[in-house]
């Protein structure tokens, strides 16, 4: 990856890569989840500790292979009596439909294969007649071997006896000098093991090993989610300008407009429309509200049912009460909006005094003017009216009209005589300079 930060730490859809492959071992319900680390092993135990602290973590102190990997794994599994799923932290594609295939062979040792565009690079499936025989990696592999498309994923289902059993048994003699789980198949065989293989898509065991795999997985993972919403009964109106996270919650009937981002940690209710243009992340979108052209939902935002965000809205750590307006050039940090209440243009909160954050909060069926600035911490109460241009300092109390701006002047004349005496001055620098 040409990075500082571990491989399985880089993003894929909002999320590090290892927090796909945790979720995949949540959906599948395992009973207990052992995570091997090695590089950058403390920056990836916290965030295992993070997202998922029933795991366990174990080292790898020295990488001498996917087998020797799995050995630092086999304390914590000693008395486990469940079938054990191997997976890889830098594999997120995998469904959890393909692991509940493996589970339902009932072999003892279940491979996870696919038939490859081009199978370079690819450790070869060598069937027999009652299954895998073998796993040829490509380094050892014949010619006639690698002419084989049916290629080993690396992913396993093994039962935990056999695992227990078969693992301190692989050697190193090949042609990197490390201990291969894919030597498992043979050893299995050997045993009069049974064996099966479980196929998949290609795309599906795609693995990360550098940025242009990452991006490709990245890709990938859009398509995916966004065939998931469509069948799920949300409007993509483009759908290839609409970026997904993993964690990402769409309610059937929402239409989503095109160049719609959505971060992290979004739940858009049934029904909401999100227009062309917005960024959402850690909020909550409530039934049938309308967010933006050009909105942008920061974490913290709760915005209530048929509610109404409109253009170069920004919100922030507030909630916005059922059919509440924002319709237009607004900043609405840390408060809470009562129901049916209306933001005018320019209109914002002042909720930052460059140490502390302070609340603002805005009754029921309050109307707050165009421009008007409220410094927090500052309460407008239910059907109170703040003018426009106002900057209001003091709690505006229910039903009130709070005006607090400068009292305006009119002088007759006096713009035309400013024009002309400033036009004459430039004529006469002029006259200089040309002099």
């Amino acid at each position: 990856m040409r990075s500082d930060r571990p491989k399985v730490l880089h993003p894929l859809g909002g999320a590090p890569l290892i927090a796909h492959v945790l979720a995949l071992a949540e959906a599948v319900e395992a009973a207990r989840v052992v995570v091997v680390t090695g590089h950058g092993a403390e920056a990836v135990e916290a965030e295992v500790a993070a997202r998922l602290p029933a795991a366990r973590c174990v080292r790898q102190a020295e990488r001498l292979g996917t087998a020797h990997a799995v050995m630092q794994a086999l304390p914590l599994l000693a008395d486990a009596a469940e079938p054990v799923l191997i997976l890889y932290g830098d594999t997120p594609l995998i469904r959890p439909a393909t692991l509940a295939a493996m589970r339902g062979t009932g072999a003892a040792v279940t491979v996870l294969g696919f038939e490859a565009a081009d199978p370079a690079g690819y450790g070869r499936l060598v069937m027999g007649p009652d299954g895998p025989e073998r796993i040829v990696e490509e380094r050892d592999a014949t010619a006639a071997e690698r002419a084989i498309r049916l290629c080993s994923s690396g992913v396993f289902r093994i039962e935990a006896a056999a695992l227990r059993r078969l693992l301190p048994r692989i050697g190193n003699a090949n042609a990197r000098g490390e201990y291969y789980l894919t030597d498992i198949v043979a050893l299995a065989r050997a045993e009069g093991l049974s064996r099966a293989v479980v196929t998949c898509p290609e795309a599906e065991t795609m693995g990360v090993n550098d940025r242009a795999g990452l991006a490709a997985a990245e890709a990938a993972f859009q398509a995916r989610r966004r065939a998931e919403l469509l069948a799920a009964g949300v409007t993509l109106t483009d759908p290839g300008s609409v970026f997904l996270c993993l964690d990402t919650v769409i309610g059937p009937d929402t239409v989503i407009g095109p160049h719609v981002v959505f971060g992290p940690g979004v739940t858009v209710e049934n029904g909401a429309e999100i227009l062309p243009f917005c960024h959402l992340e850690g909020c909550h979108v409530a039934e049938g509200a309308r967010i933006g052209p050009f909105a942008r939902l920061r974490p913290g935002a709760e915005i209530g049912a048929e509610a109404r965000i409109g253009n170069f809205v920004e919100v922030k750590e507030a909630g916005i009460g059922r059919g509440a307006r924002i319709n237009h050039l607004a900043y609405v940090g840390d408060a809470t909006v009562g129901e049916a209440a209306n933001i005018g243009a320019g209109a914002i909160t002042c909720n930052y005094d460059g140490v502390s954050k302070h609340r603002t909060g805005i009754g029921d069926r309050a109307f707050i003017g165009s421009n008007a600035a409220l410094v927090a911490p500052v309460t407008v109460g239910a059907d109170a009216l703040v003018a426009a241009g106002s900057t209001i300092t003091r709690d505006v109390p229910d039903g009130a009209l709070a005006v607090a701006r400068g009292r305006q002047v009119v002088k007759p004349g006096l713009a035309v005589r400013i024009r002309e005496g400033l036009r004459a001055a430039r004529r006469g620098r002029e006259g200089r300079d040309g002099a």
